[in-house]
């Protein structure tokens, strides 16, 4: 049986991860998952559901929260999906505790106003040579969010515990972003947090093995990174700048995702 698709419109909130940054349509634009979530729950529902993606690049979550739920409060969407936090675990002081409690009022805010709430969790950094060192508060900050989605009544978007989020092949070169393949991924993830079919039932299953690199390769590999992305990252962060300095949401009303033709 087809999966009842309660939903006629949809708001997306965060940063870039949600802004769908690497995930690039043939103009340059970002796609990203919830643009593509957008797209599946149309075409489920078979008729049209307005879209809004409130997200920008390199927002931490105190200002994605003040800057991003009031305008998607006005837009009274029966769906949201509030993910963020990720730019935060990147720095020393990140407390997952007042993270998750200022998430936790969002949520209770868009659940009084009649809205379903969908929460991303943080994706599991077990493999990347940086970002792993905000795993345990990472991990913490996940359960915490799990209780607010348990409190309110939300779904939860399970990105911690996606296997194929553990091959690079699903990750952009800079190691931070997800690519096409990663965000279509996600996108599934975020059907199966909504109690919906995913596309196929090995929506998560790991890639086939990878070509071993030599010890040669794997160097070059993580040299060109440091080189290309690690170096131009921590500049910004010496200099407190962020990539989304002066942009504004891609979506920040509503338009009209139509289903896909037959």
């Amino acid at each position: 049986m087809p999966d009842a698709i309660r939903w006629r419109s949809y708001v997306a909130i965060g940063d870039s991860l949600t802004e769908g940054l690497q995930d690039l349509d043939a103009a340059g634009e970002p796609i990203g998952w919830a643009d593509r979530l957008a797209q599946h729950l149309a075409d489920r529902a078979g008729a049209p559901i307005r879209y809004a993606n409130l997200a920008i690049r390199g927002r931490l979550l105190g200002p994605i929260l003040a800057e991003q739920v009031e305008p998607a409060l006005t837009l009274a969407p029966d769906l949201v999906s509030i993910w963020g936090g990720g730019n935060d675990m990147l720095r020393p002081d990140a407390d997952p505790d007042a993270m998750a409690a200022a998430v936790e009022s969002a949520v209770v805010r868009f659940r009084e106003a009649g809205a379903d709430v969908l929460i991303g969790l943080g994706i599991d950094a077990k493999d990347s040579p940086v970002v792993r060192l905000t795993r345990n508060r990472t991990a913490i900050y996940n359960m915490l969010l799990v209780g607010v989605a348990r409190r309110h009544g939300a779904h939860v978007l399970d990105a911690w515990n996606m296997r194929s989020l553990h091959d690079w092949r699903m990750w952009y070169d800079d190691r931070i972003h997800l690519n096409a393949a990663g965000h279509a991924r996600v996108a599934q993830g975020a059907l199966v947090g909504l109690g919906l079919t995913p596309d196929s039932p090995d929506w998560d299953a790991p890639l086939p093995p990878a070509p071993s690199m030599s010890r040669r390769e794997e160097l070059d590999w993580n040299l060109v990174w440091a080189r290309d992305h690690l170096g131009p990252w921590l500049g910004r962060r010496i200099r407190r700048t962020s990539s989304g300095a002066g942009r504004s949401a891609k979506h920040p009303a509503y338009y009209e995702v139509a289903p896909s033709p037959a």
